[in-house]
């Protein structure tokens, strides 16, 4: 059975993280599973880090560099909190390095505190029932927290717009954040799991499906340059890097 993307299969939808929850959420997801067998899905590297409820518990998906492949149970139902850029490590109480390419039970990272938040959810009727419940437990751990990390935060998005190819990136960090290199990397690999230039490749590529997605006739090649790749050769090994198949597969 070949593995198929993520949110090719069954039902998904988001939604912007509500009141209580948007200090360190920016968005709630649920992937409802097709009742069949589902297929692997490749789960394809994003730069983000989710807090997940599945089957009864709370788990953390964190930041990936390379592609995971998961098989979900038929009819499973995921729902995600997808934590902001820079506040997963404030909520979680752990660096972002060390969930790197993680699925870790809450359990792992909190111990009895985790089966406490845990069992504050209760057998629903229905899935509005259950966000509901959901939404009111994480909130009750997040508002007022302060989890957010503003710098990182801030990073997060000069680098989501994306620099001038000419630009060099690391200095440029440097000079708008008023850090040492050290200083940077370590604040970096803290919030996100990885360094600048890993994540301005990442979100290069995220930058590239978005104007895919908008720009749908256009050509991959121009689609590459307004994304910020040197050609269109770079843009395909990336893609193959990120998501194991080519831009024009991808589509």
């Amino acid at each position: 059975m070949q593995p198929v993307l993520a949110q090719t299969t069954g039902f998904f939808r988001e939604r912007p993280a509500g009141k209580g929850l948007a200090d360190a959420f920016s968005a709630i997801w649920v992937h409802r599973m097709d009742e069949r067998a589902v297929p692997p899905i490749v789960i394809t590297p994003d730069a983000t880090i989710d807090l997940q409820w599945i089957d009864g518990r709370f788990r953390v998906a964190g930041p990936d560099k390379e592609p995971q492949i998961e098989t979900p149970p038929a009819g499973a139902v995921i729902v995600g909190f997808r934590f902001r850029p820079g506040a997963a490590a404030g909520w979680l109480g752990v660096p972002a390095s060390e969930i790197v390419g993680g699925r870790l039970d809450l359990q792992e990272l909190w111990g009895t505190r985790a089966r406490e938040l845990s069992d504050r959810i209760k057998a629903a009727t229905d899935l509005p029932a259950m966000l509901r419940q959901l939404e009111e437990t994480v909130g009750m751990r997040t508002e007022g927290g302060n989890a957010l990390d503003p710098q990182m935060d801030r990073a997060f998005g000069v680098l989501d717009e994306g620099l001038s190819p000419e630009t060099p990136l690391v200095p440029f960090l440097q000079r708008q954040l008023h850090m040492s290199e050290r200083t940077l990397r370590r604040r970096f690999e803290g919030a996100f799991g990885y360094g600048p230039k890993t994540l301005d490749r990442i979100l290069r590529f995220h930058r590239f499906r978005r104007l895919q997605r908008q720009q749908g006739e256009a050509s991959t090649a121009l689609l590459a340059i307004e994304a910020g790749y040197a050609d269109q050769a770079h843009l395909i090994r990336e893609s193959r890097r990120l998501t194991g198949v080519t831009p024009t597969a991808l589509a």
